[in-house]
């Protein structure tokens, strides 16, 4: 025992010994790195440099620029190294905060799992207090308030990706839309503006103009993109929301949100987590008008507080194409068995009944609406409120999208313009290209065409159709110029229009001219 006590002190001396030289070493080495070397360093330097009668100007400034240069790199170093250190550092606590995470996520679902099954417990006793499955079916459907058919619980989750647009397609399955037109319902068209002018006045409280409803349906005729521009409270959105009405058919109201960037916003988009497609209210009211024969009506409330070339842009050119069968939309790239009726090969199809109805205002919240969306739409400026209307109470009506539709083009077909009347736009047509710099192009042409046999339809006359499209097609072309240095270009277009149709013919253009003179 002794021997061995001998032994332990005599090891313990020599461990602490140890111990302590290294320590030793180790301060010595940061002393020698840290003091001694430098200090040696300085002391070579005066007794090499300084001390020397040999050293030159030269020599001083080559021994400045070294020294720098070696400072800089061993700093560099350092800095090198304590990087790595921080990085190392920061990875081992991730590592380890990630660890603790996953024992964290185990613990949870063993803690799910046993409340999985103290629920299926539960659920066992209840269904032998019950009395057996059946009872258990039928007291699940009194829960969720419905009634179980032939004894059988009904699925809880639908099998298709789609789960709203397949339930548009069982809806549709058990009543199916069809409309079926009385003698009282086959009016024409100012008949049709003046029946909706009295509906609206009577069962709605809303009050328009005819001039207003008769841009409306001109409109319609011409775009499947209707712009509803002006001051608020003027009615933009309740005009479209009192035509769903009218014609028996409910408008979808969708709110544009100013987060929209793209169009998974307005469409919805396929989760690759869940397999299930996200779908939005403005997916399934285009996808549940193809199983109306009514027009239908798809509002985009304040349009513009987003970029409506970012949203929108998608639909904006499918329905540039002139073959109405390719109007189709991708949804995903491959169909499954499961997916709706009406989605074919994945592909959303945008029908003729539709039209897409977007109000805008102009104010600091809201986006400049661009020359690619006006030139595919049909603005329909609204800035004064109609005076109230007494009148009999009005009916509805019903009315298919296939009539209205010969209506439009009975009336392009049937009314021409004017070869005088062309030749005096054609002329302005030159004058605007001349000064202006602004062509009126094919699409505007073509649209001009489809507007105003259909304006002249309703009642009004094709100067006055020329007119509103010269004033909301072209003339707002115009805010985009340099309008101080074209003040004499402005009045003498003004001096045109009244030389060619007459003294104030154009009174929407020229009141509009007069505004842009008062913005210089």
């Amino acid at each position: 025992m002794a021997e061995f006590s001998k032994y332990f002190i005599s090891f313990l001396k020599k461990f602490f010994e140890n111990f302590l030289d290294w320590f030793k070493t180790l301060f010595s080495l940061f002393s020698k790195i840290f003091y001694s070397y430098p200090k040696q360093y300085i002391n070579d330097i005066i007794t090499s440099c300084v001390n020397n009668e040999n050293f030159k100007v030269l020599d001083w400034i080559v021994l400045v620029l070294v020294s720098i240069v070696l400072v800089i790199f061993f700093g560099l170093v350092i800095v090198v190294i304590f990087q790595f250190l921080r990085k190392y550092i920061r990875f081992r606590k991730r590592e380890i905060e990630k660890d603790e995470l996953v024992d964290e996520i185990a613990v949870l679902n063993n803690r799910v799992f046993d409340l999985v099954e103290e629920k299926n417990k539960i659920l066992a006793l209840r269904i032998n207090q019950i009395g057996g499955t059946e009872a258990y079916a039928r007291q699940a459907d009194m829960e969720r308030g419905t009634s179980s058919l032939k004894g059988k619980r009904p699925a809880l989750q639908s099998d298709s990706r789609f789960v709203k647009l397949t339930q548009v397609d069982k809806d549709y399955e058990i009543s199916s839309e069809f409309t079926v037109m009385q003698s009282s319902d086959m009016v024409n068209l100012p008949e049709l503006i003046d029946r909706f002018i009295k509906y609206s006045a009577s069962q709605l409280h809303l009050y328009y103009t005819k001039e207003i409803i008769a841009r409306f349906f001109a409109g319609m005729a011409t775009s499947k993109v209707l712009i509803l521009e002006g001051i608020s409270g003027t009615g933009k959105t309740s005009l479209p929301y009192a035509m769903g009405k009218f014609f028996n058919k409910e408008t979808s109201i969708i709110s544009v949100q100013p987060s929209w960037r793209d169009r998974a916003e307005l469409l919805g988009y396929l989760n690759e987590f869940t397999k299930k497609f996200n779908e939005t209210d403005f997916l399934k009211a285009v996808y549940q008008a193809g199983y109306s024969d009514k027009p239908n009506f798809i509002v985009l409330d304040e349009m513009n507080l987003a970029r409506i070339e970012y949203y929108f842009a998608e639909f904006l050119s499918v329905m540039e194409m002139p073959d109405v069968h390719e109007w189709k939309i991708d949804l995903v790239p491959a169909s499954e068995p499961s997916d709706p009726k009406l989605l074919i090969n994945g592909k959303l199809f945008i029908n003729q009944n539709t039209w897409f109805i977007g109000t805008a205002n102009k104010d600091d919240s809201t986006f400049t609406i661009t020359d690619k969306v006006y030139d595919r739409a049909t603005p329909i400026v609204i800035n004064n409120k109609a005076e109230l209307i007494d009148c009999d109470y009005t009916n509805n009506v019903q009315m298919t999208f296939d009539y209205l539709d010969e209506l439009f083009k009975k009336a392009q077909a049937e009314i021409t313009m004017s070869t005088k009347v062309m030749d005096s736009f054609k002329k302005v047509d030159e004058y605007i290209q001349q000064n202006f710099k602004i062509a009126f192009g094919n699409r505007i042409m073509k649209q001009i065409k489809l507007f105003v046999p259909v304006y002249v339809a309703c009642g009004f006359t094709e100067v006055q159709g020329l007119d509103y499209m010269l004033a909301n097609k072209i003339l707002r072309k115009f805010e985009s110029l340099n309008l101080s240095f074209l003040h004499n270009e402005l009045d003498g277009l003004i001096e045109l229009l009244d030389k060619l149709f007459g003294k104030n013919s154009f009174k929407v253009s020229i009141e509009y001219i007069e505004d842009l003179k008062k913005m210089m």
